[in-house]
């Protein structure tokens, strides 16, 4: 299949499954179960991760993957880019399915990873990535350790490609359904 989707395109056809009968949960489950997976391909077994979450269902579909990986034996830390508890719906559930410490942007330390999720924003975004947000993207970026992105890298427009300010430069991403545009589009 070669089709993409703009990201309303995709918010649609979220809303259309959940429609259809299946809890939004339950696909935030199954996106951050992709993730989970292909984390545990780029790494050896028990390595150490960092999730950097955002605000939103990526940062819930972060999450989702450090909860997983941690039940499979990885040692992981999330660093959240927002307060866990203005986190709303799915995402908010997620994050309070996690049992583990949260750390703040300040605390982000890659040094301690051998691999990072990138879970800050996802293929919405709209607005360039500035401040405390553009200084993660920096670290991350400046790193030297692998990037795992979740949707799109953080940063870029799921719509047309076009870096908003700054963006994740990542090794690998996983999304889901369809790709967006912005997967194809330069720069």
């Amino acid at each position: 299949m070669n089709e993409l989707l703009s990201t309303t395109e995709m918010a649609r056809a979220d809303q259309l499954t959940v429609e259809a009968g299946t809890r939004s949960l339950v696909l935030m489950e199954r996106a951050g179960r992709a993730v989970a997976d292909a984390a545990a391909g780029m790494i050896v077994s028990g390595g150490r991760i960092t999730v950097v979450c955002g605000p939103g269902n990526n940062g819930g579909d972060g999450f989702v993957a450090a909860r997983l990986l941690a039940g499979r034996g990885y040692t992981v830390q999330i660093v959240l880019f927002g307060n866990r508890a203005a986190l709303k719906g799915d995402a908010g559930m997620a994050a309070a399915m996690w049992d583990g410490a949260v750390y703040g942007p300040k605390a982000f330390d890659p040094a301690e990873a051998d691999l990072l999720i990138d879970g800050l924003f996802g293929a919405g975004l709209v607005r360039p990535i500035e401040g405390e947000a553009a200084s993660l993207v920096l670290a991350i970026n400046q790193s030297g350790k692998p990037v795992l992105s979740i949707d799109v890298p953080s940063g870029i427009d799921g719509n047309t490609g076009q870096i908003l300010g700054s963006a994740v430069k990542a090794r690998k991403t996983v999304t889901f359904f369809r790709l967006k545009p912005g997967h194809i589009l330069y720069p």
